[in-house]
């Protein structure tokens, strides 16, 4: 079984740490995915036989590491997937991105159409056909002069394909190690993660907000 670093688990839920390059769930390259790893470990933990059941609330894109949650049940499931709906669900980002920002905290506002073909998003006017308005608000957390890098966290309005990174990239401050968007940071793993997950636990109501962070080696000893 897969290492699994679990933040929190009871008969509903159970929140954990998704490791950057593995897929939320099963995908065409067939590699080793978040649900299949979740699924082997209460499997094995739990000696149950056949299948088990574990319901896929939202996703982290194959290279963002991060905070997932997952239900155990499948009332828990539609309820987390009503609060993803219905903006209830908030997830914040760690970024590093390329350069200086002029202003410490800011919003970006876009529309953006997503090339099915090509599996990429793109910033468009906003009467082109099946785009989506894009929203996101930054804030910069520290600046590294020497290596002209910032580390921003980033409160998402709405959950588009690849949103964080177009957008930053559309504004010329690529987040470091993104091969698709053109950043700096060729060949290095994309400096993007979602450190913070708050929802209300689907079954007693309660608040409950969860985190954890990269480690701070390579790009990410920015957080030191």
């Amino acid at each position: 079984m897969q290492d699994l670093k679990i933040l929190y688990e009871d008969n509903h839920i159970i929140v954990v740490e998704k490791k950057p390059n593995i897929p939320s769930q099963a995908d065409k390259t067939e590699d080793i995915d978040m649900l299949t790893i979740v699924k082997q470990y209460i499997k094995e933990k739990y000696k149950k036989p056949g299948n088990v059941y574990l319901g896929l609330v939202h996703r982290l894109d194959r290279p963002v590491g991060g905070v997932m949650v997952f239900a155990k049940t499948s009332k828990a499931a539609s309820r987390l997937s009503d609060q993803v709906r219905l903006k209830k669900f908030k997830k914040i980002y760690l970024a590093v991105v390329d350069g200086k920002l002029e202003n410490n905290e800011g919003t970006l506002e876009n529309y953006l159409y997503k090339d099915e073909r090509n599996n990429v998003s793109k910033v468009v006017n906003k009467d082109k056909k099946n785009s989506k308005f894009a929203k996101l608000d930054y804030k910069v957390l520290k600046y590294n002069e020497v290596k002209d890098l910032s580390l921003l966290e980033i409160n998402l309005h709405t959950g588009r394909h690849h949103q964080i990174r177009v957008q930053l990239s559309y504004f010329k401050h690529g987040i470091f190690g993104d091969q698709k968007y053109g950043a700096r940071g060729k060949g290095k793993q994309i400096a993007l993660w979602a450190y913070k997950l708050s929802f209300e636990h689907p079954i007693t109501k309660n608040v409950m907000t969860f985190e954890d962070f990269p480690e701070p080696v390579g790009t990410w000893s920015i957080l030191n």
